[in-house]
């Protein structure tokens, strides 16, 4: 089953054209990485199959679904609830502990709180911080917020997990926990994952790679 189905994608920012008629497809419990030159269009192609950016011409079908043809409120309930996004970038709330971190997206999709709170402490688990979800992000390492960001974005258990440089920042040691962690969560969850990387040690995990430049795929 076809979880993501792009054909023809197009973006231009003023005269620039980013995308190039990019045709994309990911099957359910892929685990896919896009590699390229900074500048290839990546990031900005992980933008559009996230909803975040709305491309200039071509089709977009996520899990079923046709989002390009919701309105503005639609479309941010279909993200939250279909579509988790982890950035190199942790976006964690500096205010909230762990748990309440995690427990937001579930709470802003009309969860009750007992449910969210049940499901952020399970993931808390999963990702190895069943010990420290009262802490707040300052209290935690590098590693540890982006293992908080992961659950946070898997806490309404999404089709697609969206990773944009997930490990850039972070040591060696700690980066290579992290590789491992999206695919014990693939192995866990069945959880498709799509993650732009410059790393070749975690494109070489994935099932498979496929490679950007000038804003179309390479054959």
């Amino acid at each position: 089953m076809m979880i993501i189905q792009a054909t023809g994608i197009e973006k231009s920012f003023g005269s620039l054209k980013v995308l190039k008629g990019v045709d994309f497809e990911v099957s359910a419990g892929e685990v896919v990485s896009i590699m390229g030159a900074s500048g290839a269009g990546k990031s900005t192609l992980l933008q559009v199959l996230g909803t975040l950016m709305t491309p200039d011409n071509g089709t977009l079908l996520i899990d079923g679904t046709d989002p390009l043809r919701l309105s503005s409120r639609e479309m941010a309930a279909f993200r939250n609830r279909k579509i988790g996004f982890v950035f190199q970038a942790h976006h964690l709330l500096p205010e909230f502990t762990a748990l309440e971190n995690v427990m937001i997206p579930a709470l802003i999709g009309g969860r009750p709180e007992k449910e969210a709170k049940a499901s952020a402490m399970e993931l808390l688990s999963v990702v190895g911080l069943s010990e420290r979800t009262t802490h707040k992000p300052s209290e935690l390492s590098g590693g540890e917020q982006q293992r908080v960001a992961i659950a946070r974005a898997l806490v309404n258990r999404p089709a697609i997990l969206f990773a944009d440089e997930p490990s850039g920042n972070l040591d060696s040691r700690t980066k290579t926990e992290i590789h491992r962690l999206f695919f014990d969560l693939r192995d866990r969850f069945g959880q498709t994952i799509v993650i732009v990387t410059h790393d070749p040690e975690l494109a070489a995990l994935c099932d498979r790679t496929c490679v950007m430049k000038d804003g179309s795929f390479s054959l």
